[in-house]
């Protein structure tokens, strides 16, 4: 476990941090339960109390969930993701509408600054999200879907918008998977042809109306 004793003043402060790393590291994934109480309270040499001072504000940050009864889960990587995240479901045209607006202006940029490497990844990743589709394996096609969408913004070579996205990972994710029609063939679904072809070609507006114009079909299909 990456947690170490603490000793010095401003304790609860000290551990939030360190359970935070836990949480943005991958030490702790999204979906697992953490360690129980007890074993917290040796690792980190604190009270109980600390603890669950700790785990209260990460709770209330989103990036934790504590199911009564059954323990504490990692929900999100980060305060802005866990806080999107849960309009997910009941507010799923809200995170559409917000990833349209982000993605429309990171495919814009992508188109003029994304790299020969970067763009033979995003080809690959969308030969392999259809294929996915092709075979009905969902999984696999929400995994390849969403790291579609990431590189994508990446490739915009903005810093801010880049780590703006990244932060919403969970959030486009979990978008991802509620737009998915799994009663329809692959050919059916939303494609993203159109938006790699104008990455490709260096066609600026065109990447902005394909990455638009496809969550305009998700809005209206799915909201």
């Amino acid at each position: 476990m990456p947690l170490a004793t603490t000793r010095r003043a401003g304790l609860v402060d000290q551990v939030i941090e360190q359970m935070r790393g836990a949480i943005t590291t991958g030490e702790w994934p999204v979906g697992q339960r953490i360690p129980p109480e007890p074993e917290l309270v040796t690792a980190l040499g604190v009270g109980r109390n600390t603890v669950r001072e700790a785990v209260r504000a990460l709770s209330h940050a989103g990036l934790l969930e504590v199911r009564q009864g059954d323990g504490t889960f990692v929900r999100a990587t980060s305060e802005i993701s866990g806080a999107v995240r849960r309009m997910c479901g009941t507010e799923l045209k809200e995170v559409l509408q917000v990833r349209r607006t982000l993605e429309m202006e990171g495919a814009r940029l992508a188109a003029k600054y994304r790299t020969d490497a970067e763009l033979a990844r995003l080809t690959e990743l969308l030969h392999k999200r259809d294929a996915a589709m092709e075979g009905e394996q969902w999984a696999e096609v929400i995994e390849h879907d969403t790291a579609f969408h990431v590189l994508l913004v990446q490739c915009s070579h903005n810093t801010l918008l880049a780590e703006l996205y990244q932060g919403l990972t969970e959030a486009v994710k979990a978008s991802v998977a509620a737009s998915v029609d799994t009663s329809q063939p692959g050919q059916d679904q939303v494609s993203h042809t159109g938006l790699l072809h104008a990455v490709r070609d260096g066609d600026q507006e065109k990447a902005a109306i394909e990455a638009g114009g496809f969550f305009e079909e998700l809005i209206e299909k799915f909201c």
